[in-house]
């Protein structure tokens, strides 16, 4: 930590992951912003794999599936819904994300009643995602 910054300051990273049952849930975790100036507060430079862009037709849904690699997933446009197999939705708007890591666990075959998530496009907008690989 930078002496120029008198106490650490954290970004939520909200988390879609697998959990010990092999279900898809939502975890935060918090990373800390302790480079940079007290202006301009900085995590650690973190790698990645590439980006990609994503857009996707009012009326897209998906059926339930694991991601593939882990990855962020920030709204650039429209609105999303994630449904979990517990029946639970979370919607995300412009400018939120989450970190896309429910992987199906070793071992397992995909059974669509058990892993994964959906998601679907909401309202007159067409989804626009950016998909960046951890």
């Amino acid at each position: 930590m930078s002496d120029t910054l008198d106490h650490t300051l954290y970004f939520t990273q909200v988390r879609l992951v697998t959990g010990a049952d092999g279900r898809a849930c939502w975890e935060e975790a918090q990373i800390p912003l302790d480079q940079g100036k007290p202006q301009a507060r900085l995590s650690a430079l973190m790698a990645s794999g590439g980006f990609q862009l994503r857009e996707s037709p009012v009326g897209f849904r998906s059926d339930f599936h694991c991601t593939g690699e882990p990855q962020w997933l920030f709204v650039i446009g429209g609105a999303m819904e994630i449904g979990l197999q517990d029946g639970s939705t979370r919607v995300f708007l412009p400018g939120d994300h989450f970190y896309s890591a429910d992987v199906l666990p070793a071992g397992a075959t995909f059974d669509a009643k058990v892993h994964g998530h959906c998601s679907r496009q909401l309202g007159q907008v067409p989804l626009r995602t950016l998909f960046v690989r951890a």
